[in-house]
C-alpha cells in the first residue's frame, strides 16, 4: 500500500516498512559475531604476514649489504634504490589493507549520508517524513557505523591508522547530491546507490584478497548491505527482483581511495 506524503509516494505501508527494518536488525544481529570473528582472524592473518616480510626483508638487507661492501658501485646502487623508496611515501594501506580501507570508507560515506538525511528531514528540508522511514535510516547508519568499526580495528590491529574520514573521490559528487534532495525519494534513491555500491564491493573483495579472513568477513557483512538496498526499493515502490548472481558492476575499486 502506497503512502503520499507531500509530492513524493512511500511505495510501502509504514508497518510493512517497520516489520522490514525489525528483520534488517535482526540479520545484522545474527552476523555481528562471525563479522567480528572474521576481523579478529584478518589481524592475526596480516601481523603474521607482516612479521614473514620483515624477515625477508631483513635477510635481503643483509645480502644487498654484503654485496655492497664487495664493489664501490653496487653500494652506490644500493644507497639509491633505498633513497628512492623513501622518498615516494607510499600509501599506509597496501595489499589486503587496501580493500580493507576502502571498506571502512565506504561505510563512513553511508552513515554521513543516512547521517545528513535524518538532520535534513529534522530540519523539514525533506517534507512530512513518516517515521518507519526514519526509523530504518537510523537503523541503516547505525549498522554502518558497527561496520566501519570492525574494519578500522583491522586497520589499528595492523598498525595502520583509522579512516575517519571519507577519503573517496566520488564524496564531492555525494555531498551535491544530497544537498540537492527535496523529499525523502531522491535520498532513498541516493542511498540505494550508496548500498547496492556496498554490496558490490563486498562481493567484489571476496573475489580479490588474498586472505581467507577477509573473505570471510566481507560475506558476513554483503548480506546485510543486500537487505538495506531491498527495503530502499520497497520505500521507492519497486519490487527487489533479486539477480541469479549479485553483480559487481558498481563496485567501489581501491583505486575509488585518495589515501
Amino acid at each position: 500500500m502506497s503512502t503520499e506524503k507531500n509530492g513524493w509516494e512511500l511505495g510501502i505501508g509504514e508497518r510493512e516498512l517497520s516489520l522490514l527494518t525489525k528483520d534488517m536488525e535482526d540479520a545484522h544481529l545474527d552476523t555481528l559475531p562471525a563479522m567480528q570473528a572474521g576481523a579478529t582472524e584478518l589481524v592475526g592473518e596480516i601481523r603474521t604476514a607482516d612479521a614473514d616480510r620483515r624477515r625477508f626483508l631483513a635477510g635481503a638487507g643483509i645480502a644487498a649489504a654484503a654485496f655492497a661492501l664487495a664493489g664501490g658501485v653496487g653500494a652506490k646502487a644500493y644507497a639509491t634504490a633505498r633513497g628512492s623508496s623513501a622518498a615516494a611515501a607510499p600509501s599506509p594501506y597496501q595489499g589486503d589493507l587496501k580493500v580493507v580501507a576502502l571498506a571502512a570508507a565506504l561505510e563512513n560515506q553511508a552513515v554521513g549520508a543516512y547521517g545528513a538525511a535524518l538532520k535534513a528531514a529534522a530540519a523539514g528540508k525533506l517534507g512530512k517524513v513518516p517515521p518507519a522511514v526514519g526509523t530504518f535510516a537510523k537503523t541503516a547508519m547505525e549498522q554502518h557505523a558497527a561496520h566501519a568499526k570492525a574494519w578500522n580495528a583491522v586497520l589499528t590491529g595492523a598498525g595502520k591508522p583509522a579512516i575517519t574520514g571519507v577519503p573517496l573521490s566520488n564524496q564531492p559528487a555525494t555531498l551535491k547530491a544530497l544537498g540537492q534532495a527535496k523529499d525523502v525519494g531522491a535520498v532513498a534513491r541516493l542511498a540505494l546507490s550508496l548500498e547496492d555500491q556496498a554490496a558490490q564491493t563486498y562481493l567484489f573483495a571476496a573475489g580479490h584478497v588474498a586472505s581467507p579472513a577477509g573473505i570471510r568477513t566481507a560475506a558476513s557483512i554483503a548480506p546485510v548491505e543486500a537487505m538495506h538496498a531491498a527495503i530502499l526499493h520497497f520505500v521507492l515502490g519497486e519490487y527487489p527482483v533479486p539477480d541469479a548472481f549479485l553483480q559487481t558492476d558498481r563496485a567501489a575499486k581501491p583505486t575509488l581511495l585518495t589515501v
